[in-house]
């Protein structure tokens, strides 16, 4: 089934482009015929699903980034090919236009406008380097990304005999690029010393440089560098909500004279978290207010347009990431440009900048088949106990690694489910805290790793994925391919090429045959942004792979991530509002039900009920299945010893809960 709209009849609807509508016309098929019968009234509902989250009345106790999308209300059903076009319609909400509606979008005015000016202010630092910093920091897949990006840029400085001016932070540390670390997500203090760490580093630095410049009797005024520090600190919540990133913003307000402090996030600032942060006499919500207060005079700025809510709700690992790196790679791309190519940064040339990321929607999902046949070898896998692999090249492995990481937390999955891998190991990552392996199996990243430690238990059962270019060494992954076909005929692959670039034809032949599948996604030109587009395809595929894998495994009931790990004060409070909201029952049972799931017992000692959050979250990272307990026991009123039963009976979390339901 099909829908179409008139696009100018129906303007305020369908936005910007053409991939939203497309989207409107996918959103037919966004149910399994097979088990279900479409309504009239439900057809008519579904013309308007694309902005129903923009209603007032649309899940109003939530913030954007929690609320539940009316796109994919029943992915939990629906077919491989049907997910992918579920998060094709997700992704393409990126790139709608402001309607006049409730929200600013990426492509409104006044975001861009706000992405010039911080252009503009990178632009500075890289004309006059040498007493500067840019910071990117955030927390889990945001972290992950300002790593990404930091890296990438200061690469693109080296590129020009540019001294290196980026650096990044991510709560919990490097370990937190290859495990999920949520818990430092709640230090605020954690955030502000990690900064100020930053800040003494270039003090040493200069300090450094004055006794060098003495010791060969040259005059150089530490304090007049002093006085002429600058960081312009970049601030990554997609849900304005992490207490880390606060105490950083809040870092940088006491001290205007060296931090510049601009928060990307994507709530409207009224939907930023308010609750009390232990330790400090500031909230997130406080910490807003005040640099709002400072946008006027353009001493700090803030860059928070809706994108409207996940797939998955609440797993900004997807859209929040995506924008985010967009967002990011076009202020510093158009500041780069003007210092570098002398083009001026202008209003039309980042909101072209920004049109531009939308080819990575289209291309990438112009292969929504092949990506179907990859989302169900991996679905496969998981169902049968088995495991997914990515064996990446270069930033696209890097890409692998971040959405590997994130399912432990987001799907309740275990470390070993979804692993990433890199060409090159910790020497291509070139993380700040160089090799982790000393932290276990789990930090074993390089190829020779997979090859030594995983590919000797390696099955059928088991899917592996190759992901890279055609501008990588094809005679590597050949050989690579061919190692892992001796122990499984599940091998995959995902590359880019330049359209009329075949001089990589005959390998890619050969690594073709060895190849249960293999996705290619043709691009128009090599032009010098085209990595970044390949990272963001790259990015798309292995969300929506991973995603609709542990769909059909069952770890999703509607479009809620149901077995979510309750590791820190944000997942705590997901974990409430969809226990509220599933169960429908009042706050205090669903607290109830949730602390017992989390201590393991029938009744709660008093000693339970008056501990804090964080020390709840710090008994729940080493359960289980919490949240699915906590529900079951909900609403079949039994004990946990009962709701353990059920769940044991259904191997399927969703098939578990739905057993409970009248």
């Amino acid at each position: 089934m099909v829908f179409s709209l008139d696009p100018f009849k129906y303007k305020k609807y369908t936005g910007y482009t053409q991939g939203l509508v497309f989207s409107l016309r996918c959103v037919g098929h966004l149910h399994r015929t097979e088990d279900r019968t479409m309504a009239g009234s439900d057809r008519g509902c579904r013309l308007s699903c694309l902005n129903e989250w923009e209603s007032p009345d649309y899940e109003p106790s939530l913030p954007v980034s929690e609320k539940s999308n009316p796109l994919t209300r029943n992915i939990d059903r629906a077919s491989a090919n049907h997910i992918v076009r579920m998060l094709q319609a997700c992704d393409a909400q990126m790139f709608q236009e402001e309607t006049g509606n409730t929200y600013q979008k990426p492509l409104s005015e006044l975001v861009v406008e706000t992405l010039l000016e911080v252009s503009k202010r990178v632009e500075i630092i890289l004309k006059d380097p040498h007493d500067s910093l840019v910071v990117l920091s955030g927390c889990g897949t945001s972290g992950c990304i300002a790593f990404l990006i930091a890296s990438s840029f200061n690469r693109k400085l080296q590129e020009q005999n540019h001294s290196m001016l980026y650096s990044y932070i991510i709560a919990g540390g490097d370990r937190a690029l290859l495990s999920s670390q949520e818990a430092p997500e709640d230090d605020a203090e954690q955030g502000r010393c990690t900064l100020k760490k930053v800040r003494d580093e270039i003090l040493h630095q200069l300090q450094y440089l004055t006794d060098f410049c003495l010791s060969y009797g040259l005059f150089f005024n530490l304090q007049t560098c002093e006085g002429k520090t600058r960081v312009l600190f970049i601030g990554i919540s997609c849900g304005l909500s992490a207490p880390f990133v606060a105490g950083q913003l809040d870092f940088c307000l006491q001290h205007p004279e060296v931090y510049t402090p601009v928060l990307v996030g994507f709530n409207p600032s009224h939907q930023t978290r308010d609750e009390p942060i232990p330790g400090c006499t500031f909230t997130f919500h406080s910490v807003v207010q005040r640099m709002k207060e400072l946008t006027k005079c353009q001493k700090a700025f803030l860059i928070n347009p809706a994108v409207g809510p996940e797939a998955i709700s609440g797993s900004s690992r997807m859209k929040g990431g995506s924008i985010t790196k967009i967002l990011l790679e076009v202020i510093l791309s158009a500041a780069h440009a003007a210092t570098f190519c002398n083009t001026p940064i202008t209003h039309r040339g980042i909101l072209q900048h920004m049109k531009a990321y939308k080819q990575s929607v289209d291309i990438t999902y112009a292969q929504n088949e092949g990506i179907a046949r990859l989302l169900e070898a991996a679905g496969q896998s998981l169902r049968c106990g088995g495991r997914v692999c990515y064996l990446g090249w270069g930033s696209l492995a890097v890409m692998g690694l971040i959405d590997a990481k994130e399912c432990n937390t987001t799907f309740g999955a275990d470390r070993e489910d979804v692993r990433g891998f890199i060409r090159g190991g910790y020497t291509e990552l070139n993380n700040n805290e160089g090799s982790l392996m000393s932290l276990g199996p789990e930090f074993c990243i390089a190829h020779e790793d997979f090859l030594h430690l995983i590919l000797p238990s390696v099955s059928d059962q088991d899917m592996v994925l190759l992901i890279y270019t055609h501008s990588d060494n094809l005679s590597e992954v050949e050989k690579l391919a061919s190692k892992v076909t001796e122990r499984t005929s599940n091998l995959h692959a995902f590359y880019h090429e330049v359209d009329g670039d075949t001089t990589a034809a005959a390998h890619q032949d050969e690594i073709n045959k060895l190849c249960s599948s293999s996705v290619k996604i043709t691009w128009p030109s090599s032009s010098w942004s085209v990595h970044m587009q390949w990272e963001l395809s790259t990015k798309f595929l292995l969300n929506a792979v991973s995603t609709g894998a542990h769909i059909l495994k069952g770890k999703i009931y509607h479009n809620h991530m149901i077995d979510l790990q309750v590791t820190n004060s944000k997942l705590y409070g997901r974990a409430m509002c969809l226990l509220q909201k599933l169960s429908g029952r009042p706050h205090s049972q669903c607290s109830e039900a949730l602390l017992k799931a989390i201590y393991q017992v029938d009744k709660l000692t008093e000693d339970i009920i008056l501990s804090d959050i964080s020390t709840h979250t710090h008994i729940a990272k080493n359960r289980t299945k919490v949240v699915p307990l906590a529900l079951v026991s909900l609403l079949a009123g039994c004990c946990l010893a009962e709701a353990e039963s059920h769940l044991e009976q259904q191997s399927i979390v969703r098939d578990a809960v739905e057993a409970c339901l009248p």
